[in-house]
């Protein structure tokens, strides 16, 4: 089953003098671009006016061509880092709080210069987030530390008329056709932080998507199947496409209507409540768990959402004994997250955005009878709401208030309890909006 989702990829490359070419969809940018753009409503077309084609054939460009454009560079550049020219976490992601805040910046960039009605920067800078966008749901870009493949190459060693090429660019390159002709795009926030926060996560997706496509590529280039190739690329490109397509929309709502009406649309009541159990932890570093978080007990393995695994081995749904009128019943979750002990689970909470955080906190009805766990909920390290819950007992309503937190933290501990029936749940996890 799919394990948490959360956190980016580490940007361990190495990389003296950056090139363009080498950290580049190329043409599927402007592909990508157009078919987000042609998917936002006709009020915001007609807003952009001469720069919706600009945006697709130019400005999705930008991060790519700041040493050739020197017109455009501010665009793809920090104002408080004046000689960063070429800004590497806009093509290679590094760690969830850098990635967060490069998305911020310049998400912040093209709301504040829509809301000031300069439409011209707010398409420039809405480019740079297109780019950053595609890059980090690029196949060439999945590989922590490895975008040139020199070390998958020898797990998956080249065929002789690949043995010489660097596969960065053949992994990415072509010339690509994408749609998304049922698309409707989504609001992602109805403040510039939210915003920022909602889209690192829709990133995320990206990136396992991508991921996906890798490997699959290679293969196929190694035995000259073009069809593959582009068949994989498309996926990869396709879901990059409804990203830029959420973000698009969500930067000129956020321009152009005031905070209020979006929090009262129908949109911005959806985005109320967050449920949070397919979010990766800061703990899962590069959207992946490292060996070293995982635990031994009640099995060898690690966090997992959506489903538990007895005995680290089978799958089972979330079960959870919860208190009803008649007494305690059983009752199933779509929504959890399962863990082991002495481990804990991290997230990266938006400034200002959530004030309460709510979940179940229980053992799982048929697995954890005989288990004895304590269940903490933190803010920034201090702990707000702890319990401590027994496997025959119903499980716990727990909640926090989450003013002023920068990061919730999830933990589990043992409490004396039969270790092996120690399978903990954290039901139905949801930021709640004020």
């Amino acid at each position: 089953m799919r394990p948490l989702p959360r956190l980016f990829l580490t940007a361990s490359v190495a990389i003296l003098a950056p090139l363009p070419s080498a950290l580049a969809w190329s043409q599927p940018h402007q592909a990508i671009t157009r078919a987000a753009l042609e998917r936002l409503p006709a009020a915001q077309k007609a807003l952009l006016g001469e720069e919706l084609a600009l945006l697709g054939d130019d400005y999705c460009l930008i991060p790519d061509h700041v040493f050739t454009d020197r017109a455009n560079a501010k665009f793809a550049m920090v104002d408080d880092k004046p000689k960063e020219i070429y800004r590497l976490n806009l093509h290679l992601p590094a760690q969830q709080p850098e990635n967060l805040e490069t998305i911020r910046y310049f998400l912040g960039k093209a709301v504040a210069a829509a809301q000031s009605q300069n439409i011209k920067d707010a398409a420039r800078y809405m480019g740079t987030i297109c780019h950053q966008i595609e890059d980090y749901g690029s196949p060439s870009h999945t590989m922590p530390g490895d975008n040139m493949f020199t070390l998958l190459q020898q797990f998956l060693p080249p065929s002789e008329v690949m043995r010489d090429k660097l596969l960065h660019s053949p992994v990415e390159s072509g010339e690509l056709t994408v749609a998304i002709p049922d698309y409707t795009p989504k609001l992602l926030g109805t403040t510039m932080n939210e915003a920022a926060w909602k889209l690192m996560h829709r990133i995320h997706e990206g990136i396992i998507n991508a991921r996906s496509t890798t490997i699959p590529i290679i293969q196929a280039l190694y035995i000259e199947d073009a069809k593959t190739v582009e068949r994989h690329q498309l996926k990869a490109a396709t879901f990059d496409a409804k990203i830029v397509a959420d973000a698009l929309y969500t930067i000129l709502c956020i321009g152009t209507r005031t905070p209020a009406d979006l929090e009262e649309s129908p949109e911005g009541i959806a985005l109320k409540n967050t449920p949070i159990a397919a979010y990766y932890p800061l703990e899962a570093a590069s959207l992946y768990f490292p060996q070293t978080q995982f635990f031994s007990s009640p099995h060898w393995g690690h966090a997992r959402s959506g489903v538990v695994l007895a005995e680290g081995k089978q799958a089972l749904p979330l079960k959870l004994q919860v208190d009803s009128k008649i007494g305690p019943k059983e009752q199933e979750f779509s929504e959890g997250i399962s863990a082991g002990m002495g481990r804990s689970l991290t997230f990266l909470l938006p400034a200002g955005v959530y004030s309460r955080f709510t979940v179940l906190a229980g053992l799982h009805s048929e697995l954890g009878a005989k288990g004895k766990v304590e269940f903490t909920l933190s803010g920034d390290g201090k702990p707000l709401a702890p319990a401590v819950v027994s496997g025959t007992e119903p499980a716990h309503a727990l909640e926090c208030d989450l003013s002023g937190v920068s990061e919730l933290q999830l933990t589990l501990n043992s409490k004396g309890g039969d270790s092996k029936s120690n399978y903990a749940i954290w039901a139905n996890p949801t930021l709640q909006k004020p």
